[in-house]
């Protein structure tokens, strides 16, 4: 039962079609204005360099990230096939050149929630590290895999609730130092996730409830231990910061590719949004690294469009998505979250582009379809990114420049999924292409 005023509804008329699960296509009215932001420039070059610090420990500690020293990176994509195909299945144009930016190919955890979630937990290794030895800054950091810093990890705890790739991200980066890690998952997360946890040694907690209770009786638990650490993903500064730091990495992509994003060159970010702290933090990256010409287009369910619900009423985290009567059910796990981060949404103010929401059947199909033309297998919210393009380009009030515009898709998971499951998701979007055909 909807509990939304009637002058709310009234005064944003996306509610209504919102409240019936439709897909709505939002623009942001205050895109581009001022605003007092709460991070600057030098809060993302002050994550990257503890990334940098860490790149040894990384190294070390993960081998599949010793080809690159221990830094985390992923590639940006060129897929014109699945252009084509997009066009041909939307019977329109779409202006300019679309790329993936493959955060599904991330090492360690194979999701975006490599950034944010092992940034955090970096930070908090550091400040013990600090606080009980003699490490400095200038230390070659690879000395934190040593089995005596194994055990003085162990005297502490690492706590988070998630719906599956964050806890993925800190529990295996946590139960690498040797922190005592407990992830609290919600009822949307995915069997195997919670069993390649256990299978790392992390303690697993399985709630018949959202990722909200998830996180909340986490926290309640975690503050009875003084020396275990929670890990907010509705409020975390850190995990916001981790996540700026693809800003850097992909304006050099950018930049090898001769994109220089400008108003006559603008580059489009389709983003796949949960609680909304990834998209968010990327999004503010960008325009910290590149102040002109990014866009932020935040993808959502239909049936838990929860930043955008926030950020139209300027509600923010103070709304819910069962305010407006709906479910909060999607098979897209990683986002299945009914209510946005205390940061995203005030953050996202000025910064977000737009956003739209999708059926969950399309994200099944784009996953397929990008299997097909390029031979890149994605989990289901990773496909998110796709349902925003046409809509956003159809929309756009400048349709002159699109044809220097560039389109990136943000593929957020899947580098981990079973091949199984994986298989199950291919062959379900390839049926429903066949329906949709």
């Amino acid at each position: 039962m909807s509990i939304v005023t009637e002058p709310l509804m009234q005064h944003y008329p996306l509610l209504e079609p919102m409240s019936h699960y439709d897909p709505i296509n939002w623009q942001n009215p205050e895109f581009g204005d001022d605003a007092e932001l709460p991070f600057t420039q030098a809060d993302v070059f002050d994550a990257a360099a503890r990334f940098q610090r860490f790149a040894p420990y990384l190294a070390k500690a993960f081998p599949e990230t010793s080809a690159t020293h221990g830094v985390l990176t992923s590639p940006l994509i060129s897929i014109d096939a699945m252009q084509q195909q997009l066009e041909q299945v939307a019977d329109t144009p779409i202006p300019g050149h679309v790329f993936l930016k493959a955060d599904s190919m991330l090492p360690i955890s194979g999701s975006i929630k490599s950034r944010g979630g092992i940034y955090e937990v970096l930070k908090f290794a550091e400040k013990i590290a600090m606080q009980e030895t003699h490490l400095t800054y200038a230390d070659d950091y690879a000395v934190l895999a040593s089995p005596a810093y194994h055990r003085l990890f162990a005297h502490y705890g690492i706590m988070v609730g998630s719906t599956g790739n964050l806890g993925l991200s800190i529990g295996m980066a946590a139960a690498s130092f040797g922190f005592q890690t407990t992830v609290h998952m919600s009822v949307d997360a995915r069997q195997w996730k919670k069993e390649l946890l256990r299978k790392n040694g992390v303690t697993v907690v399985e709630h018949n409830d959202s990722v909200s209770v998830a996180i909340a009786q986490g926290r309640e638990e975690a503050a009875k231990d003084p020396h275990t650490y929670f890990i907010d993903d509705e409020g975390s500064r850190d995990l916001f910061l981790g996540y700026s730091v693809a800003g850097i990495e992909l304006q050099k992509q950018l930049a090898d590719n001769g994109i220089y994003p400008s108003k006559q060159s603008p580059v489009f970010v389709y983003l796949p949004t949960g609680v909304g702290g990834s998209p968010s933090g990327v999004s503010f990256g960008l325009q910290m690294m590149m102040p002109e010409g990014i866009y932020p287009v935040f993808a959502e369910p239909t049936h838990v469009p929860s930043v955008t619900l926030g950020m139209m009423t300027h509600l923010y985290d103070q709304i819910n998505v069962m305010d407006l009567g709906m479910d909060g059910k999607t098979v897209a796990d990683g986002l299945a979250v009914p209510k946005s981060s205390k940061i995203a949404g005030r953050v996202m103010r000025t910064l977000l582009y737009g956003s739209h929401t999708f059926d969950d059947d399309d994200i099944y199909r784009y996953l397929t379809m990008l299997a097909d033309t390029q031979d890149i297998r994605v989990e289901p919210s990773a496909a998110a990114g796709f349902t925003a393009i046409v809509p956003t380009v159809q929309q756009f009030a400048d349709q002159n420049v699109l044809k220097n515009a560039t389109h990136i898709v943000w593929a957020t998971g899947g580098k981990l999924v079973p091949a199984d499951e994986m298989q199950r998701y291919y062959d379900k979007g390839q049926q429903l292409l066949a329906d949709w055909a």
